[in-house]
């Protein structure tokens, strides 16, 4: 929400005469969607990989999105269109692959990195015999992966050596200026700033300083500049999203001299420094003193620094302010925007003052043009991609000559409909999360007296073996789902289909040896949408998809209003398959925070309202689990640390607010009953006492990419209760070996109590075949086993 203040000026007309409201400001685009309004990119690179489609044909897909990306950025009024910011699996993996940051295990020896060796850095290798395969390695290991800032989405992490050399190896930027110039469009080329880039990447050896790259780093940025200058590039958009964190004073002082050098490199071109998703802070004077022609800030996030930033500007550098929110998906208040770019106009002039989003669009839906299956209020009150740069060209031009008179009007109706909606609050639902009392987010006993008590209700052997919870959700099972949806295939038929699939998969897990079964999800569409389509509070989209990782694509439900659960969501289910097998049957959720999370949340009330609200509803329904006879109750939370704010001194009251809507969610059941979570793809070390917060008795986390190496959050912190790190990264088509497997686990055996070990894939199992799914898990029960025998005890557990 943005914050203004207004003494600066007495009444409108002094403001507007200020202003200058009849110079239309220039309009830009940080970046759009790569996927496609069908998500024809998804289906393009999947069939890519599958060897159903050429590369040829991949290009050609990718060539088609990018032209009608731009002809429709166009066709919104967008001056500057930005370029480069398309990408077949992600732009931090573009950039060291355009840097010729290549891992040493891929075997490249420099040239042109190109599009198998790209994916190959993203989903690693299963062998030599691999269609594309160029590296001459047996199972090389994927780059890690891991949230891109708050978001939800996943980039490649660079990695750094002491010996890293940078090469200007691929022509990705420069074939896409090109294209578009042919088009009659000169672009605005994005890259990822130099800082960005190594303060985002890994250093692979301890101790190592990746700052100490910076000075190899930027020649090559140079030469990027200059190519791109010499085609007819105008504007080069550098993003250094990292400006909005905590940084060092180490970090702070390589900001001036590096982006002199780069000034230097490309005498001509003018450069934007693109900052987003949080606060400037104490670096305004940083951001604000750099050598480059314009300065973007995230104004829906800091819309209160405006009178600051603008204050420290230099002349003539120019204010790119983004009002118009890149990541939600409401409809932008007029008023309140243009409010907020009049004040910068008055300090600067209409000259110096750009309007944007607020971040590149990669993080929004493509359009609402084809959402026909939402209620016309419901939809009047959203803005997707297209809606929202249409919003930036009319905030451009709102009280101008060439403004529309109606546009504020039609705008400020739709915003006061939202407002005032009777769907929106229920009081009942208020109420009762204003009620809950500290007892409700404490379990009964301590883990030291829960522990004991499930060990003999569930008789569990030394390394158990689980999975996280889905199994393949194959054509077969993707089909029955939109034939279910299209009304072709019945009710009482699909759901025949879905408990033969359940009954296959229950039977599976039974013969492979798998100690404490699930499911398998066949039921469900995502983690979150399948529960937000149950809950009340929800709307849901037919094409609002955005990219969570490579082809990963997620359709988030939109929290409108206040949640309540009005009936079991997965009860049924889960009594079914615990009939079919003796074994303990996981029943799973998905957490409030990661519903939270991965949603489209409302912004009318405090994101830690809606958490409880949340929490409540899941509480309601692990209860019913275990009235069900469900003695085993996954909560996933593996969107937990993205949630926490950019700046650590914001930490403690999200965190406070967060485990606390986890424990509503959990802390209901008996001692007997076990509690899991589920966590993947971040750091720990920083939350670890967080962690240990949310009381669940059994945590599975991702280890396997990163070696193992979170477990040492675990050790220094000496958490108390078990844990399964993931021994297999499913994100990969790779299934790894059993001797792979052991050492993963001997490792954690040696800093953790064998006790509170668990043995688990790293993540659902929801995007794998079936082939290489039990192909892995067989390899996985084979390392539990073989770590039985060493420590001496039993294969399994009595029945």
């Amino acid at each position: 929400m943005i914050t203004l203040k207004t003494s600066r000026f007495e009444n409108e007309a002094n403001r507007r005469k200020l202003a200058g409201m009849n110079e239309v400001l220039l309009t830009h685009n940080l970046g759009f969607p790569r996927i496609g309004a069908q998500r024809e990119l998804k289906r393009a690179t999947e069939a890519y990989w599958k060897g159903q489609l050429s590369e040829e044909e991949l290009f050609k897909t990718g060539a088609e999105l990018r032209r009608a990306h731009w002809l429709s950025q166009k066709a919104a009024g967008i001056d500057l269109i930005p370029s480069n910011d398309f990408s077949f699996y992600d732009q931090m993996l573009d950039m060291s692959c355009l840097l010729g940051n290549v891992p040493s295990r891929f075997g490249w020896e420099g040239g042109n990195v190109d599009l198998a060796l790209r994916f190959q850095i993203a989903r690693g290798v299963a062998s030599t015999h691999e269609a594309g395969c160029a590296c001459g390695h047996q199972a090389t290991t994927a780059s890690e992966m891991t949230k891109w800032f708050d978001t939800n989405y996943h980039y490649i992490v660079p990695e750094f050596r002491p010996d890293t050399a940078f090469q200007l190896s691929s022509t990705k930027p420069f074939d896409e200026f090109a294209e578009a110039r042919a088009l009659g469009i000169t672009t605005k080329p994005v890259l990822v700033g130099p800082l960005t880039y190594l303060f985002l990447g890994k250093g692979q050896e301890e101790g190592f300083d990746r700052l100490a790259l910076l000075e190899r780093l930027l020649p090559i940025y140079g030469e990027i500049l200059r190519r791109l200058r010499e085609q007819g590039a105008e504007w080069i958009q550098l993003d250094e999203p990292f400006l909005a964190l905590d940084l060092s004073a180490e970090w702070q002082a390589a900001f001036l001299p590096a982006y002199r050098q780069l000034r230097q490199a490309a005498p001509g071109v003018k450069l934007l420094l693109a900052t987003y998703f949080g606060e400037l802070r104490e670096h305004i004077g940083l951001a604000a003193g750099l050598p480059v022609d314009a300065l973007h800030i995230d104004a829906t996030r800091a819309g209160h620094e405006l009178d600051q930033v603008a204050a420290q500007l230099p002349s003539p550098m120019i204010l790119s302010v983004g009002v118009v929110d890149g990541r939600n998906i409401w409809k932008n208040d007029f008023d309140q925007s243009q409010r907020l770019l009049d004040r910068a106009r008055a300090g600067l002039g209409a000259s110096r003052v750009w309007v944007a989003p607020s971040c590149s669009l990669l993080h929004s839906p493509v359009s609402l043009r084809r959402e026909t299956s939402l209620d016309l209020e419901l939809k009047s009150w959203l803005s997707f991609a297209e809606e929202k740069l249409a919003e930036v060209a009319t905030l451009a031009r709102l009280g101008t000559r060439e403004g529309n008179p109606m546009a504020l009007h039609h705008n400020q109706l739709a915003v006061q409909s939202r407002r005032i909606s009777r769907r929106i609050h229920r009081p009942e639902v208020k109420a009762r999360a204003a009620a809950v009392t500290a007892a409700e987010s404490r379990r009964q006993s301590p883990f030291a007296e829960r522990q004991p008590k499930q060990h003999a209700a569930l008789q569990q052997p030394l390394f158990p073996t689980t999975t996280i919870g889905s199994f393949p959700q194959t054509t077969e099972v993707r089909n029955a789902r939109a034939r279910w949806k299209k009304g072709e295939l019945s009710e009482v038929d699909y759901t025949a289909f879905l408990r033969q699939k359940t009954v296959e998969c229950v039977r599976f897990q039974e013969a492979a040896g798998l100690d404490v079964l699930v499911h398998g999800e066949f039921e469900r569409n995502d983690m979150v949408e399948y529960f937000g389509e149950q809950l009340d509070g929800f709307a849901f989209t037919t094409h609002g998809w955005v990219q969570s990782y490579g082809s990963r694509c997620v359709k988030p439900p939109i929290i409108f209003g206040d949640v309540h659960r009005a009936h079991p969501m997965t009860v049924e289910w889960s009594r079914f398959a615990q009939m079919l097998t003796a074994r303990p049957m996981k029943g799973m959720l998905t957490g409030p925070i990661t519903i939270l999370q991965w949603s489209f949340v409302r912004d009318d009330q405090p994101r830690s309202a809606t958490a409880r609200q949340i929490g409540l509803a899941v509480r309601d329904e692990v209860l019913d689990l275990e009235a069900a006879g469900i003695r085993v109750i996954q909560i996933d939370e593996p969107a937990l640390r993205e949630g926490l704010p950019l700046r650590r001194g914001d930490w403690r009251e999200y965190l406070a607010w967060a485990t606390e809507a986890f424990r509503i969610s959990a802390a209901g059941v008996r001692d007997e009953t076990q509690i899991h979570t589920h966590m993947c793809y971040c750091e720990f070390n920083d939350i670890i006492a967080s962690i240990a917060a949310l009381d669940a008795d059994v945590i599975s986390i991702e280890t396997s990419r990163s070696n193992m190496e979170l477990l040492e959050a675990f050790t220094h912190f000496r958490y108390p209760n078990e844990v399964g790190p993931g021994v297999w990264d499913i994100h990969s088509p790779r299934v790894p070996s059993v001797e792979e497997m052991t050492a993963l686990l001997e490792k954690a055996a040696a800093v953790l109590p064998v006790r509170n070990l668990w043995v688990n894939p790293d993540c659902g199992l929801k995007t794998r075949g079936w082939e290489e799914t039990k192909a892995a898990l067989k390899n996985m029960i084979e390392a539990a086993r073989q770590l039985r025998t060493r420590a001496g005890a039993p294969q399994s557990a009595p029945r």
